[in-house]
């Protein structure tokens, strides 16, 4: 039942959509704005500058779509695949499934409109007394709509199956999970608005977004010990604006102010993250190509929780879902407080609407912060992005964060065998991978630093693509509360998922995919683990709408704990897809 809730929600919005147009910051010269780090504009703390540049990128990649006219491409099916799977290590069982899934793949773009969708359900039949039964949604959906001239709504959603490890690190999910799976579920959307007035530009946003992490009672039983770490549910609000002139309107510089909050509630002992900046922009436009932007302000950075409710022996209470009940009468616990000035110097390079760079420095969160986005497309059919980042969030802000930045016009890349996304969706417009936000689903509140970086391409009837990264959070929690061990534990996670795929002739067609995660962790009650995992598949038409399909693949965890066995398995698909 809870599974069918969850793909309800997701057909609301498939829906729904076309959905919605990105945050916007104001501009300065042709788009190229800067200025301080905005929460609420990435939905997790970059720079306005990154933000800027990177959306403004997109809003032309929309409009060059948008003068070829509407597509719209709309894909339900219904499959039905035989599965066997056989445990490498460290058992030798064989187990055999069938699997029925219904889902669709949709694709909506035009002028002022644009959303693509990948939403399936599927119920797993276990053979025999050791092949469990199971069911799992998973999908993906993006878009944005235009409602007048200068307001635009925009929303996403994520289900996606994980394995959680001790710790809260998580691995894709592979062939032998069953109901030992959690879910992730995300939803966000809000509208943007822009406005010139006279030669003053004028840009506001607000985004809400609600994540939850839902585990069953064997996903549980999996770890050694209770989930009482493991993200529960989170609301998140944010919201940005600014307003200034372009160089050469008033003054020989652009000039601005802006302000950005962004809350984020997590049901985990009620903590709260909350970020509060004002902030003043000098835009001084180098060459035709070249900006420099600085800018000053105050930010006030509060993260706070409550306890949980203790026994007569003074130990923690769990609930039935293993999580610490929180203690709702006791008073609210500050475990991050920072406030005062804050700066912020950025460069923008745009040599040309193939190539924009954009870096910047400066203090916040009290120390250093650096970060930036590159965007290169060396022609029409092959695109490179890399971006860099550091914000404070929960779980939930950075998986709405992802999905934020995720492009509008996109296909699913799915394993053959399980059905489970892949880490990457494949287009040739942005960042296009999720695979860096779901290695943890640790509760506490942390600091992220990272990089990402992506590269896909279209040769000849063949797509390919490649993302790699690099995660890192340093988790923030209360003294003096259940939550306390968790502060400074430092979580990295290194991650790599490539895809390749194309036509053999008109009725045919083949793909590949592979994924690697390596966690790490200074906790000392968490140990290392790797997931690794390939898969290819083999498709044949046998009537116009009846796809038949082969497909083969290996998964594996790898621990470092030498009481845990490393698991590996190798799995064999034949199926039938009917589309309507």
């Amino acid at each position: 039942m809870k599974q069918a809730s969850g793909m309800v929600a997701l057909a609301v919005i498939v829906l729904a959509l076309p959905a919605a147009g990105h945050a916007q910051s104001t501009g300065y010269g042709g788009g190229m704005s800067g200025g301080m780090g905005s929460s609420g504009a990435g939905m997790g703390g970059d720079s306005a500058s990154d933000t800027a540049s990177g959306k403004s990128d997109r809003a032309s990649r929309r409009g060059a779509k948008g003068q070829g006219g509407k597509r719209i491409d709309i894909a339900p099916y219904i499959e039905v695949d035989q599965i066997v799977t056989a445990e490498l290590s460290p058992g030798s069982d064989v187990l055999t499934y069938t699997q029925v899934a219904v889902g669709v793949d949709a694709s909506i773009q035009g002028r002022n409109n644009g959303a693509s969708a990948s939403v399936r359900y599927q119920r797993q039949f276990g053979w025999g007394k050791k092949a469990g039964d199971g069911d799992a949604i998973s999908g993906v959906v993006r878009g944005y709509t235009t409602i007048v001239p200068g307001v635009t709504v925009e929303a996403g959603a994520l289900a996606s199956q994980v394995n959680v490890e001790n710790g809260g690190s998580a691995l894709a999910a592979g062939p032998l999970s069953g109901n030992g799976k959690s879910t992730v579920y995300s939803v966000y959307g809000g509208p943007s608005v822009t406005k010139r007035i006279g030669d003053l530009d004028v840009g506001a946003n607000y985004r809400a977004g609600f994540t939850k992490v839902e585990q069953s009672n064997a996903a549980r039983n999996l770890q050694t010990g209770a989930a009482a770490d493991v993200f529960d549910k989170s609301v998140v609000q944010s919201a940005d604006v600014q307003a200034g002139f372009a160089p050469g309107t008033v003054l020989p510089v652009g000039v601005g102010v802006g302000g950005s909050f962004y809350q984020e509630d997590i049901s985990n002992l009620d903590q709260r993250a909350r970020d509060m900046q004002a902030r003043a922009m000098v835009t001084v436009p180098v060459s035709r190509t070249v900006q420099v932007v600085g800018a000053i302000g105050y930010e006030d950075v509060e993260i706070s929780s409550r306890d949980a409710v203790r026994d007569a022996n003074g130990l923690p209470v769990l609930g039935s879902d293993g999580r610490y009940v929180t203690d709702k009468s006791s008073p609210r616990v500050m475990a991050y407080d920072v406030s005062g000035l804050i700066w912020d110097a950025a460069v923008m390079w745009r040599p040309s609407r193939r190539t924009s760079l954009s870096a910047h420095m400066g203090r916040r969160y009290g120390s250093t912060s650096f970060g930036g986005t590159l965007a290169y497309a060396p022609s029409d059919r092959a695109q490179f992005n890399v971006a860099v980042y550091d914000n404070v969030s929960g779980f939930g802000g950075q998986v709405n964060r992802a999905l934020d930045q995720l492009p509008d016009d996109f296909e699913v890349v799915r394993d053959p065998v399980t059905g489970e996304l892949r880490g990457c969706v494949a287009s040739l417009e942005g960042g296009s991978c999720l695979s860096g936000v779901l290695g943890s689903l640790r509760s506490s509140t942390f600091r992220a630093r990272g990089v990402t970086a992506s590269y896909s391409m279209k040769f000849g009837r063949m797509r390919a693509g490649l993302g790699a990264g690099y995660d890192r959070r340093k988790y923030i929690a209360a003294r003096n509360t259940v939550l306390a061990s968790a502060n400074g534990v430092l979580d990295e996670n290194w991650w790599l998922a490539a895809y390749v795929g194309g036509d053999l002739g008109r009725d045919a067609g083949w793909s590949a995919n592979v994924y690697a995660n390596w966690i790490s962790s200074n906790d000392p009650l968490t140990g290392d683990v790797a997931g690794y995992g390939a898969s290819a598949s083999y498709y044949k038409m046998f009537a116009p709408r009846l796809r038949g399909t082969l497909a083969v693949g290996i998964d594996g965890a790898k621990y470092d704990t030498p009481s845990i066995d490393d698991l590996w398995t190798a799995s064999a698909l034949a199926g039938l897809r009917y589309t309507f």
